[in-house]
């Protein structure tokens, strides 16, 4: 991995900085699917959130920030401070959810400069070497795989397991105890406790996996509180904005309302850690989520939800809690996105990073501070949609101060016929996007469609093979066995998780030898044959009904990059293994 050299340039910064005060420690909390609504502060009267309420009306708040409408694109850019498209991250499964490795991390900068830095909860931005958390600088990892618990990167035996999850702490798979929230937690505030008494500042990210579905596994005594509720769109406010429509599953809005609850009873217990330990005043604690609601919820008025490009998909309310420094009436009102966190964080910490690499992002410590400095207005771009590289036009929103350009094209495809539909709302008057100016103002119009393309063209080259997914690099004295899911895997045929789907992964053999590859799958029904294609290369092998394995073994394998093909034909239908494994 040809990973930067920072710490030269980080170190003179620190110098030329002449630093005065303590380094603080930074924790950022990131709920996964929960909206921008879902939040007593936040104007909606039937959740329960006490601890964040209370934080929020003691912290600095980005009210105009921008996540983007899926996760993964919104962690890669929240890990990086660069557009998700500079970084390979742009979907969130079939091999395009990895992070490329030469990607420089907030917490390899800070691990750099001595920070203990620790990830507790949902990475999704690869699960192999040298993809993951452990490889792209963090000291101390507790996670679970993939997009999700509850998806085919479960461990086998530990699928869906909300309550005792299979996890994996710094590479090696554990069973845990408890409800998973309750568990990063924990995990995190022990960590957090032992870098504080060897004298080192930390930095924890704790991504939970929480509100995300399935909802079969939720705090039972929490559900069993919001099922006596009425829970009906009719029941949310309504006065401003768009009202509440469609979709009402009640069911399933109190097992989302139990889990967000639980995330709230966490948020107390670490503030009141951080109080145990003494070390409020010198932490810094942001909390924001990761894109829209999963599902038809209440969003303050807004329109859309989880994959949209309209306000209710891509906005995020932030809290930023640091006593005693932030005042806690700033309300930032500028726009901000996910991109301004890292170089945000770094600021805080002491740290300037490497000139040479390419921040999109902002600092926004002046502005949390409460100076009123000049800040130079800007477009912030955010896109997503399936499929192997972005299509220009293809649901987007180019956002100004004043103005958004978007084309809500809708997140599925990977095409919509080539005619872009573009509205133009004017959002320091229309903040609710309700008169579409677009035919009023084609002057404003083809000014921001120039600067999207421009931004386009921009990220789309930032590298010559920009698009394609990262390679896995099969290294067994990193990795023994390398573990492939169909999380990392491009799939031809459709959808990754569905059974009959096949695909190819895309490794690189770094050590040529003798390997074995272990297909893992439901158990077969009839008899059929595994088949393995390599770079042109295919192996045959009879299978048999009531096996869930196949090895191949003593395959060479040469050095360098390698498409692997794994099939499984069972009566001239083919498919992928659920699971493959490369080891010696």
């Amino acid at each position: 991995m040809l990973k930067r050299l920072l710490l030269t340039g980080i170190l003179l910064c620190l110098l030329n900085l002449a630093i005065a005060f303590e380094q603080p420690n930074v924790i950022v909390v990131l709920t996964d699917d929960q909206g921008y609504g879902d939040f007593g502060f936040m104007g909606n009267p039937l959740i329960r959130t006490p601890h964040l309420d209370a934080m929020a009306g003691r912290s600095a708040q980005l009210e105009q920030f921008y996540v983007s409408p899926v996760c993964a694109p919104t962690r890669a850019s929240l890990m990086t401070g660069r557009y998700n498209y500079r970084t390979r991250a742009i979907d969130t499964w079939n091999g395009h959810a990895m992070m490329d490795a030469d990607e420089d991390t907030i917490a390899e900068y800070l691990k750099d400069v001595g920070y203990g830095t620790g990830l507790f909860g949902k990475w999704h931005l690869g699960d192999n070497y040298p993809l993951r958390p452990q490889d792209q600088g963090f000291d101390e990892v507790l996670m679970h795989r993939g997009g999700g618990i509850g998806q085919p990167s479960d461990p086998d035996g530990a699928e869906g397991k909300y309550t005792d999850p299979v996890l994996f702490h710094n590479g090696e798979r554990v069973s845990m105890k408890g409800y998973c929230t309750d568990i990063y937690f924990d995990a995190a505030m022990d960590w957090m406790e032992s870098e504080h008494k060897a004298g080192r500042p930390f930095f924890a990210y704790i991504p939970t996996n929480a509100p995300h579905g399935p909802f079969h596994d939720v705090p039972d005594d929490l559900y069993q509180e919001y099922k006596k509720m009425d829970l009906r769109n009719a029941k949310f406010p309504q006065k401003v904005g768009h009202k509440m429509s469609g979709n009402e599953n009640v069911d399933t809005r109190a097992r989302i309302f139990a889990m967000i609850t639980n995330v709230d009873d966490n948020m107390g217990r670490l503030f009141k850690h951080l109080d145990k330990l003494g070390i409020r005043e010198n932490t810094l604690v942001i909390f924001l989520v990761d894109n829209g609601p999963n599902g038809n919820r209440y969003v303050a008025g807004f329109r859309g939800r989880k994959t949209m490009v309209q306000e209710g998909g891509i906005r995020s309310p932030v809290l930023l809690d640091w006593k005693g420094t932030f005042k806690t009436d700033n309300r930032v009102n500028q726009i901000t996105a996910h991109i301004d966190l890292a170089p945000t964080i770094l600021e805080i910490c002491g740290v300037c990073p490497d000139e040479t690499y390419e921040m999109d992002g902002r600092s926004l410590y002046s502005l949390l501070i409460g100076n009123e400095p000049i800040w130079p207005d800007r477009a912030i771009v955010i896109q997503a949609h399936r499929g192997k590289s972005p299509v220009l036009y293809h649901n987007f929103a180019l956002r100004t101060q004043k103005w958004k350009l978007m084309h809500g094209s809708g997140f599925q495809s990977d095409d919509f016929g080539g005619k872009p539909v573009f509205e133009l709302y004017d959002m320091e008057n229309d903040p609710y996007e309700q008169k579409d100016l677009s035919a009023k103002r084609p002057e404003i119009l083809k000014k921001l469609k120039f600067e999207y393309e421009k931004w386009f063209t921009d990220v789309s080259n930032t590298r010559p093979d920009n698009y394609d997914s990262p390679r896995i690099l099969v290294d067994l004295e990193k990795e023994n066995p390398v573990v492939l899911t169909r999380q990392d895997g491009e799939h031809y045929n459709g959808a990754p998780f569905r059974p009959e789907s096949f695909g190819k992964w895309r490794v690189e053999i770094l050590e040529q030898g003798i390997y074995s590859i272990r297909f893992r799958f439901p158990q077969l029904e009839k008899s059929g044959k595994a088949v393995l294609k390599m770079n042109g290369e295919e192996l045959f092998e009879n299978v048999n009904s009531g096996q869930t394995e196949h090895v191949f073994k003593n395959v060479r394998l040469k050095e360098g990059p390698l498409d692997l093909l794994p099939l499984l034909m069972v009566d001239e239908q083919l498919y992928s293994p659920w699971k493959v494994d490369i080891s010696d």
